[in-house]
């Protein structure tokens, strides 16, 4: 994708709005108009005071027709947003990597509603760092151990390490005490997640997700269950631990999807990024980072900011 032509603001990218694959004769602002009605006040605007630009960085303005497959950016209107209320505290920072331990509920990159309740968003405000970028991801309901690199040049050879699986990765979760299974076991399967389809989903086929399950202490009638995912398919944990036949405490996604409002913080997904680690393709150096968080049984939960 070609650089932007407009620079970060607020900690936030631009926006690209990709324009019709053919030629309508509409202009940029009738197109975007017309793509973004809720919005239409905001764009005038935005086109009246020089705000959108093609990607050469010129300024469209009310007469500019919608070129086909061209491309325009502008910066959104992020949404008023609550503050996610726990801390995002820094494991380890240098010149190439920011890592943090994630809190529940705080989103990795923005998307949607959450843009300031982004990790990404909050560091790059905090540290000023406008080429900062997740070399991985975790769902924003799961916490623990996130890396982010910090230069545009160190980018790519950790974003590798993770695409060639070439990271240990450890997680805790919570879940149901399983009477008829026996630990440590294996639990491969096909999972696949479909765009638009909230949950993943298992089916027959060649295994394309491995998970490594242990039970490593029992709390009353759950247990502490120790992680070790092999693959990185979307939500191939909580998947792997709902097939077991005991979903992790807290998951609102499996085996049923159930809706919880943004606010709610009273009963968060039991499921830790404990550790990572992996050579730095830099130094040459293992690198492990873990997690100071800690889960509790769903009796034990409280509100912590």
């Amino acid at each position: 994708m070609p650089a932007a032509p407009l620079p970060l603001r607020d900690g936030l990218d631009p926006t690209r709005v990709r324009m019709p694959d053919s030629a309508t004769g509409v202009t940029v602002l009738e197109h975007l108009r017309a793509r973004f009605p809720q919005d239409a006040a905001r764009l005038t605007e935005k086109v009246a005071g020089g705000e959108i630009v093609d990607a050469a960085g010129v300024p469209i303005d009310s007469t500019t027709v919608a070129r086909p497959r061209s491309d325009i950016y502008l910066y959104r209107d992020p949404p008023v947003e609550p503050t996610v209320p726990f801390s995002l505290d820094v494991v380890h920072q240098d010149e190439n990597l920011l890592v943090v331990d994630k809190p529940h509920f705080l989103a990795t990159t923005p998307r949607g509603a959450y843009v300031a309740r982004s990790a990404l968003v909050l560091l790059r405000r905090r540290f000023d760092l406008p080429e900062l970028s997740p070399a991985h991801r975790l769902d924003r309901l799961t916490a623990g151990v996130l890396v982010f690199t910090v230069r545009q040049q160190a980018r790519r050879p950790y974003q590798e390490l993770f695409a060639q699986r070439a990271i240990t990765k450890q997680y805790d979760a919570i879940a149901p005490l399983a009477q008829d299974l026996d630990f440590p076991l294996t639990v491969r399967s096909r999972i696949i997640k479909e765009r638009g389809v909230l949950q993943a989903r298992e089916v027959p086929g060649e295994p394309n997700a491995d998970t490594f399950v242990e039970l490593v202490d029992t709390l009353g009638t759950h247990g502490l269950y120790r992680l070790h995912p092999r693959t990185g398919k979307t939500h191939q944990l909580r998947v792997h631990m709902c097939s077991l036949g005991i979903p992790i405490v807290g998951d609102n996604f499996y085996p049923a999807f159930r809706d919880v409002a943004d606010d709610d913080y009273s009963d968060p997904l039991r499921l830790l990024a404990r550790s990572i680690e992996f050579v730095d393709p830099l130094s040459g150096l293992v690198r492990r980072f873990e997690s100071d968080r800690s889960l509790e049984p769903p009796a034990m939960q409280q509100i912590r900011p």
